[in-house]
C-alpha cells in the first residue's frame, strides 16, 4: 500500500505531484501551486484547483488522519504514517484559499558519503565531525526549515559507537538511528504542547540509563531539562534548533531556558550555557543545495561584556558557493 493511499483520493489533480520522488515539497497558495524538485522551487502552471475541491479535500484528509479542521479549528498539522507531513489552513485565516503544504519524508538515508558529494560538508569537516561525537562533545545543529537539520542530524548519530545506549527523543519519527540499543520516544502520543512533553520525557531520561541523548528539536522549556542533563554527567548530545546563525542559536537556546519557569539569572543561564554546550554547526539552504556555513566551538562566557567566548573554526566563505 502506498504511504500516500490515505490522502490520494481527495488530491487527483496533483496526485502526480505527490507520487514523484523528486519532488520533496507540494505546496499550495490558493490557486497557486509551487514544488521543491531537486532542491529548487519551482511553480507548477498547468494545474488548477477549485477553492471548493480544496475545501473539500483538506477536510477529508483532516478526517481520515483523525483531526479536524474547520472555521472554529482552521489549522491542520499532522503526519502520515511514514513521517511526511500534512499542513494546511483554511479561509479566512488564510486570505487566498486554502492553503495546503506536504513535506515528504525521504526514504533515502543520507551517508557522511553522500553528503560530501552533494557538498554539504568537506571531508576533513566530516573527520572533524565525527571526532565531536566520538569525544562525546554537546552538539546544537542549527538552521531554518527545510535546511537539512534532521538529515545531518541522523548523519552524526551514525558515529555513535555501536555499545552505547541512545535515547531518542522526537515529535514523529523522522531522525534515523541504527544502532542496536536505542529507547525512541515520541512527543506527540502525550497530552499537552510538544515542549511539555519533551520535558516530560527529557525528566524520564535518567531512569533509562542513556550514554547518549538525541532531541529532535529543541522549542521552548525543554533547554532548561537538556542543561540539567549535560550538568549530571551526561554528554554526547545531539540537538537541533532553528536559527539563522551560531549566535542567534545560543540565543534563542537561552530564550528556551527563560521559558521553563526557572527562576535563574539571565547572566548564570547563558554561563551554564557556555559550560555545557560544546559545539554549535550552522546549516544553510540555497537553490539546489544545502550546506554547513560555519561552525562554533564555544569556550566561555563573559558576564561583563555579557558575551560568549568562541572560537569559529568553520566559515565557508560565499566565493565557495
Amino acid at each position: 500500500m502506498n504511504t500516500f493511499d490515505v490522502i490520494l483520493p481527495f488530491l487527483k489533480p496533483i496526485e502526480h505531484l505527490i507520487l514523484d520522488d523528486s519532488i520533496s515539497d507540494v505546496m499550495v497558495n490558493g490557486p497557486q501551486i509551487f514544488v521543491e524538485k531537486d532542491g529548487f522551487l519551482q511553480e507548477v502552471r498547468n494545474v488548477s484547483l477549485a477553492e471548493r475541491s480544496m475545501l473539500a479535500a483538506v477536510e477529508n484528509i483532516a478526517q481520515s488522519l483523525g483531526e479536524e479542521i474547520s472555521e472554529s479549528k482552521p489549522i491542520l498539522d499532522s503526519r502520515l504514517p511514514d513521517g511526511s507531513r500534512i499542513s494546511a489552513i483554511i479561509p479566512p485565516c488564510s486570505d487566498k484559499g486554502v492553503a495546503l503544504t506536504i513535506r515528504k519524508f525521504s526514504k533515502r538515508q543520507f551517508e557522511t558519503a553522500d553528503l560530501i558529494q552533494s557538498g554539504a560538508f568537506s571531508p576533513t569537516m566530516a573527520r572533524r565531525l565525527k571526532t565531536y561525537v566520538i569525544s562525546k562533545r554537546n552538539i546544537l545543529i542549527s538552521g531554518s526549515s527545510g535546511a537539512g537539520k534532521t538529515t545531518l542530524l541522523s548523519a552524526l548519530a551514525r558515529f555513535i559507537p555501536e555499545d552505547d545506549r541512545i535515547l531518542l527523543i522526537e515529535d514523529r519519527a523522522e531522525i534515523r538511528v541504527f544502532q542496536r540499543n536505542v529507547v525512541h520516544f515520541e512527543t506527540n502520543h502525550l497530552n499537552g504542547r510538544q515542549s511539555e512533553a519533551t520535558r516530560d520525557l527529557l525528566k524520564a531520561a535518567l531512569g533509562h540509563r542513556p550514554d547518549r541523548v538525541i532531541v529532535g528539536d529543541v522549542r521552548g522549556g525543554e533547554a532548561f531539562d537538556l542543561l540539567e542533563l549535560m550538568n549530571s554527567g551526561n554528554s554526547g548530545i545531539l540537538v537541533t534548533i532553528q536559527a539563522d546563525s551560531p549566535l542567534q542559536a545560543l540565543a534563542r537556546f537561552t530564550s528556551c531556558v527563560l521559558r521553563s519557569g526557572v527562576d535563574l539569572p539571565y547572566r548564570a543561564i547563558k554561563s551554564n550555557i557556555a559550560d555545557s554546550l560544546n559545539v554549535v554547526v550552522q546549516l544553510e539552504r540555497r537553490p539546489g543545495c544545502r550546506y554547513i556555513s560555519e561552525v562554533f566551538e564555544i569556550n566561555s562566557y563573559d558576564p561583563d561584556t555579557d558575551l560568549f567566548d568562541y572560537c569559529a573554526v568553520y566559515l565557508k566563505q560565499k566565493t565557495e558557493l
